[in-house]
């Protein structure tokens, strides 16, 4: 089986040809209530729902949104927001993976996605050192790896990519890139990462949630969904 990261490589160089996107947003309980319906109609293909936080918190609109989602026909997966701070990268993948995080080669689930941003308390890094930071990514994507065969998508920012791992160069060859940038262009990535595989554009889908672009084709996305 091929790694994600070799398929996100193949898409990447497809989509600088074709210029080739695809539309998806992702949500959490802070939009109860999506008319999936509707925003399939309207074009978006792929949505990424919020499973769980930590180790101690499971998304109560998780089951819905990704049962509905799933009848509307999308392309979907699950989110983790990471707490480095609180328990091992260890712990929190398998708690993840246990709440809605899996993954199957059924063409229609992607991978599980690492949320990595500021915290909510206000200590950007949560508590860690660059290098405890690169370590407990590491011990979370070895970990998901091993029980699903695929590395998680990362989601950043090049500032806090930049701020709490040192900018680390060493991941861009495990897992696909989803990057947050609020503006009328990608800009500088992180390090390691020559592309993205999905760009987070706005905070205002019209759909509700964040707005976000997959760079490639449908037939790409389904690709990154099968493991293939």
């Amino acid at each position: 089986m091929k790694s994600l990261a070799s398929i996100a490589v193949g898409v990447a160089a497809l989509a600088s040809v074709a210029n080739a996107s695809v539309k998806g947003f992702d949500i959490s309980n802070y939009q109860p209530n999506v008319d999936f319906a509707k925003a399939y109609s309207d074009g978006a293909r792929f949505v990424i729902i919020k499973a769980t936080e930590g180790t101690t918190y499971i998304d109560p609109t998780f089951s819905d949104h990704y049962t509905k989602a799933t009848n509307a026909g999308f392309i979907r997966g699950g989110y983790h927001f990471a707490h480095p701070g609180s328990s091992s990268g260890a712990a929190q993948a398998n708690y993840f993976l246990q709440h809605g995080g899996g993954w199957s080669s059924d063409g229609i689930t992607l991978p599980g996605m690492l949320d990595l941003e500021y915290a909510p308390s206000g200590d950007s890094c949560y508590g860690l050192s660059a290098s405890a930071m690169v370590s407990w990514i590491n011990d979370f994507l070895n970990t998901y790896h091993a029980a699903t065969s695929q590395y998680p998508l990362i989601y950043t920012s090049t500032s806090w990519w930049q701020l709490c791992t040192g900018n680390n160069g060493s991941f861009g060859n495990k897992s696909p890139l989803v990057v947050a940038r609020y503006a009328s262009s990608v800009g500088t990535l992180p390090n390691g990462w020559s592309y993205y595989t999905i760009w987070q554009n706005n905070d205002a889908a019209p759909w509700g949630g964040d707005s976000d672009v997959f760079n490639g084709d449908l037939s790409q996305l389904q690709k990154i969904a099968r493991g293939s």
